[in-house]
Order: structure tokens, then C-alpha cells, then sequence
């Protein structure tokens, strides 16, 4: 038995060498992937485009001005009328503008409730929102500084002092890349199991290895352990450009997230062979892999839409999805380090799911054409 499982290794190891496709799926798309969304893909709102309406410059006007435009958050361009900014708004030159009273120093002297006015483009809810809050900080951090200069102290009913834990820069890409980590080994784990073995009942090599002393589980393992040594290596590989390249930080341990990586990944191969069980063709094998693995991955993980915020029954079907349970424990490891509260209950949920789908494909595999 075990000479015949390192035969079969041994023969699917040559195969992946031989066939560039599985290396560029492996190697080649998760580094792909992870440069396109580190880079083109941002939950933060940077380089807003704001236009300022002073209609009289004064000192004042001048340094509210240069408070936002000093500001990392926006683009700014001073006007003069409030038309000019409501037509930027509807032509989507702007995605906010902010206007100015005429009488805006006497105004801020006797302490009005409104001296400027934010409008906002809304077609994009979440900009808007965050665009609103930074104007807030940005008109708060500037009524201090004023009254500051003017030897006060400016009194506010509530000082709010607010600490960021695990990610204080904000920075939305310490938040995705370890998230895509987890659809790339989606991709891997079962589009590339799924398209090889149904390439094999293509052309007929299967056929071949069912007429040979080889049992189903020595046939499931030898298909399993080249490609999950291979997904290792893409796992290594994103772990490095999400550390290195991206400054992503990594404050737990390598030896944790090896072993949280290992379950998911013995999931994903047992979906890919339980998708060539069923679908023997490639083209069909590729559109089911996508429909029930790499779709609910990227919708339900948590990836880049919190499970919380959907509606009960969606949300309740995220619970079948492994990559949520991996996508939580890879947030958990990058950011906040080894949380056992977090890692055990996950990595739990991971096991158990790799356990059922191991089950459900050794069920399913059978040493017939049929």
C-alpha cells in the first residue's frame, strides 16, 4: 500500500511539473490577485475631490481652507459661488463641497450653530459617510486651533478620546490582503483539484487507474498530497508579499497559521475531488468549483462585506462557508495575533468541515466507470 500511495505521488507530482496551468493557478494567480487588490483596491477614502465656496476671503476663510486642504482625506479646489459647486456635484467633479457663510467671521465670533454648510454626493453611501467625518474632524480640529490662538479654551459637552487597537492606521489593505489570502487558496484548493481530475476522466487515464490494485483511499491521497504541498507554497508565497510587500503586520505565529491554513486548504482539495466525482468534465467542473466555492467565498467570508449586515437567512448560510471561519482566524493571526478564543472555535468549524468533506468524497468515489 504504501509503495503503491508513493507511486501515485510520485506520478501526480510529474504532472504538476509537466502542466504550466497548474503552476500558474497555484504560484502564478494568487500573486496576480494579490497585487491587483493590495494596490487597486481600497475600502479608504483618500484624495477626495472637495470643493471649498469662500464668497469673502478673510483670514479665517483662508486657514478653514487650508485646514481641508491640508488634509491627507481631500482634493481641494476654492470657489467662489455656490453654483459652481452644486453643478460640480451633479457632474461628479466633486464628491462633496463645502460652503462658507458670507458672514462667516462674524458668525464663528459669536459662536453660531451652522457658519459652513456640507453637501455631499451620495450615489456612493459609504464615501459619503466617510467624507462627512472627515470634514467633522477637520472643522472640530480647526475651531480648537482658532480658539487656542485666541488664548480659550474651547468647551465641548463631550470629549470623545478615541484609540484604534490592532489596526491604528486604518489602513484597509491590513484588512484585505489577509482576507484574499483566503480566496486565492479557494482557487487553488478547489478549482485546481477540481479541473485536473476531471481532465483525467477526459482523457482516460482514470480509466487506467481504476483497473490497478489501487484502493479509493490510496487514489483520493495521492491526488491530495502533491496539490495540498503545492497550496502550502502559494500560502507561503501570498504570506510573503503580504508581509514584505505590503507591510501587512503578521503578530502571530507561522506555526498557527500553517496549521489553520492546513485545514482549510484539506477542505477546499476534498471539495475540488467531491466536484470531479460528480462533474467529469472540465468546463463543468470549473463553473460548479465557482458557483459553490469561490462565489460564496468572496461573498460570505467576510472578505469585504461583514456577514452581520445581511439579511438573517443569507447570514445564516455563511455558517456552511469554510472560508468565513478562515478569513476570521487569517484577520485574527495578521492583526491581533494568536486570540485562542477567536483560532480554537474557527479552527474547530475548518476541522470539522474538512472532516465531513473527506467523508462525503471518499463516499462518492467509486472504482467503476459508473
Amino acid at each position: 500500500m504504501i509503495r503503491r500511495l508513493l507511486a501515485l505521488i510520485r506520478k501526480e507530482m510529474l504532472q504538476v511539473v509537466r502542466d504550466p496551468a497548474s503552476i500558474v493557478i497555484a504560484l502564478v494567480l494568487p500573486v496576480v490577485l494579490l497585487l491587483l487588490f493590495g494596490y487597486g483596491v481600497s475600502l479608504d477614502a483618500r484624495h477626495v475631490t472637495l470643493a471649498v465656496v469662500v464668497p469673502q476671503p478673510s483670514s479665517r476663510t483662508s486657514s478653514l481652507t487650508a485646514a481641508f486642504a491640508n488634509s491627507p482625506y481631500f482634493d481641494v479646489t476654492q470657489l467662489r459661488d455656490r453654483q459652481s459647486a452644486e453643478d460640480g456635484l451633479v457632474s461628479g467633479r466633486w464628491r462633496g463641497a463645502v460652503l462658507v457663510a458670507d458672514d462667516f467671521d462674524a458668525q464663528v465670533g459669536k459662536g453660531a450653530e451652522a457658519p459652513i454648510q456640507v453637501l455631499l454626493d451620495g450615489t456612493d453611501a459609504n464615501t459619503a459617510r466617510l467624507v462627512r467625518f472627515y470634514a467633522e474632524g477637520v472643522w472640530g480640529k480647526w475651531l480648537e486651533q482658532e480658539a487656542l490662538d485666541a488664548g480659550q479654551h474651547l468647551v465641548v459637552p463631550v470629549n470623545a478620546e478615541m484609540r484604534v487597537w490592532f489596526n491604528p492606521a486604518l489602513e484597509s489593505r491590513n484588512f484585505l490582503v489577509p482576507g484574499l489570502i483566503a480566496i486565492n487558496m479557494t482557487l487553488v484548493g478547489t478549482i485546481l483539484t477540481a479541473l485536473v481530475v476531471a481532465r483525467e476522466w477526459e482523457r482516460g487515464t482514470m480509466e487506467a487507474m481504476i483497473a490497478t490494485p489501487v484502493g479509493r483511499f490510496e487514489l483520493l491521497a495521492g491526488k491530495l498530497v502533491p496539490y495540498f504541498l503545492l497550496g502550502m507554497g502559494g500560502m507561503a508565497l501570498s504570506v510573503m508579499i503580504a508581509s514584505w510587500l505590503f507591510h501587512v503586520p503578521l503578530r502571530g505565529s507561522l506555526w498557527v497559521l500553517a496549521l489553520i491554513s492546513a485545514l482549510f486548504l484539506a477542505g477546499a482539495l476534498n471539495m475540488g475531488l467531491l466536484i470531479s466525482t460528480i462533474a467529469k468534465n472540465q468546463f463543468v467542473a470549473g463553473q460548479v468549483a465557482i458557483v459553490s466555492a469561490f462565489l460564496p467565498a468572496f461573498m460570505l467570508s467576510g472578505f469585504v462585506f461583514e456577514p452581520s449586515s445581511m439579511p438573517g437567512w443569507i447570514e445564516a448560510l455563511s455558517h456552511v462557508v469554510a472560508a468565513r471561519y478562515f478569513v476570521t482566524c487569517l484577520q485574527t493571526i495578521f492583526m491581533a495575533g494568536d486570540v485562542w478564543s477567536v483560532l480554537l472555535p474557527n479552527g474547530a468549524a475548518l476541522a470539522l468541515i474538512a472532516a465531513i468533506l473527506a467523508g462525503l468524497t471518499l463516499r462518492r468515489t467509486r472504482k467503476s466507470l459508473e
